[in-house]
């Protein structure tokens, strides 16, 4: 029976898995886009930022609105459906991705920005909808497999954005004039989330609703661990953001790399990359795994892996500096031995370290 089940929504979960990249994709195209209409409007480093901000803020005042209505009026997600939803996300997402077209053909800041917005807002329902509703297309005890499989994507999708989209902007289109680069590239986005959108609308899922009310009040918010976790997802959020908004520009200083921005870019894939094999080994690490032997073979495989590919597409003397990093992730996961507590403490003690060494640090990297 369940093989039957897991058989029928095969077809679901694969355009679903590919929503979870494309969004994985268009979130990261922000850190090309930053340097980018810096350059095509000759905006200074704050204003350059309000890219990331527009779309951030949508995140939180989005979720937040989610939250009111759902104590105020019910889920809505939970009356309207998890499909509906998330083909009401993929049609605003579409529809935002055309508005990047007129932002460039009129040479609007703001026009960009707004666009940003509005497509913040789409990938928040997206969001809302898709993590649900990925852990009900099949057997309920593959679900977290499911999930770790659907975000793996996510973070696939935010390791070849940097790569595609800044070829894309600063190699293939660099003779555009303005800011006319991103045309086609977003028109392309917003034909394939139609076509997602299309997809999902037409293949057979369960439809899950009801009208169930939700208890007035804070609920979960009353426990202080809840309330300690979002400050962590904010802290941690704003590092990971900055850190990738940053990078082209930072790259790009002569007293640092002297780097264009189609090879600094780059350089952002490597640090989107490093958090995906950070995911894999996590969910490897802290996995109920009995077979001890097999974690530490797929632990060791998995690093290894990475620093092939960096090799094989970058040269030896790159992946060597990359394996330094990679060795010691994988350490830390070892030293981690599979206890939550213990890993998470474990990597915030070693990213203090490096955070301080590059601040007492100066000169070419």
């Amino acid at each position: 029976m369940e093989k039957q089940t897991a058989s029928r929504y095969t077809g679901a979960f694969i355009s679903l898995t590919f929503l979870f990249f494309m969004w994985g994709f268009m979130t990261v195209l922000n850190d090309i886009l930053i340097p980018y209409l810096r350059k095509a409007f000759q905006l200074n480093h704050a204003e350059a930022m309000l890219i990331q901000f527009a779309f951030f803020m949508a995140y939180f005042l989005g979720s937040l609105l989610y939250f009111i209505i759902s104590v105020s009026r019910g889920d809505p997600i939970n009356k309207i459906g998890y499909k509906k939803g998330i083909i009401l996300g993929l049609v605003v997402s579409a529809t935002v991705a055309l508005l990047f077209y007129p932002a460039a053909q009129f040479h609007l800041y703001g026009f960009f920005l707004s666009a940003l917005f509005v497509m913040g807002l789409g990938f928040t329902l997206l969001q809302i909808a898709a993590n649900p509703y990925i852990a009900i297309l099949g057997p309920p005890r593959s679900a977290s497999a499911r999930l770790n499989l659907a975000q793996g994507f996510n973070s696939l999708g935010t390791t070849l954005g940097p790569v595609i989209g800044g070829y894309l902007i600063f190699v293939f289109f660099k003779e555009a004039e303005g800011a006319s680069a991103v045309k086609l590239p977003y028109l392309f986005f917003s034909l394939i989330f139609l076509l997602l959108a299309l997809f999902i609308f037409f293949m057979p899922l369960p439809r899950f609703t009801g009208n169930e009310t939700v208890e007035k009040g804070f609920g979960a918010l009353h426990f202080r661990q809840l309330r300690f976790g979002m400050l962590a997802i904010f802290m941690y959020v704003g590092g990971e953001v900055c850190i990738g908004s940053m990078m082209i520009g930072y790259l790009h200083l002569p007293e640092i790399a002297g780097l264009s921005a189609a090879e600094a870019s780059k350089f952002v894939a490597f640090y989107w990359g490093g958090q995906m094999i950070g995911r894999f080994l996590g969910a490897v690490s802290l996995s109920k795994m009995k077979n001890n032997g097999l974690k530490v073979v797929l632990m060791v495989a998995i690093p290894l892996l990475a620093f092939g590919v960096i090799w094989l597409t970058n040269g030896l003397h790159i992946a060597l500096v990359y394996g330094i990093f990679l060795l010691l992730n994988l350490f830390v996961f070892f030293m981690g031995r599979s206890i939550p507590q213990r890993t998470l403490y474990l990597f915030a003690f070693v990213n203090i370290i490096l955070l301080v060494t590059a601040l007492a640090n100066t000169g070419p990297l």
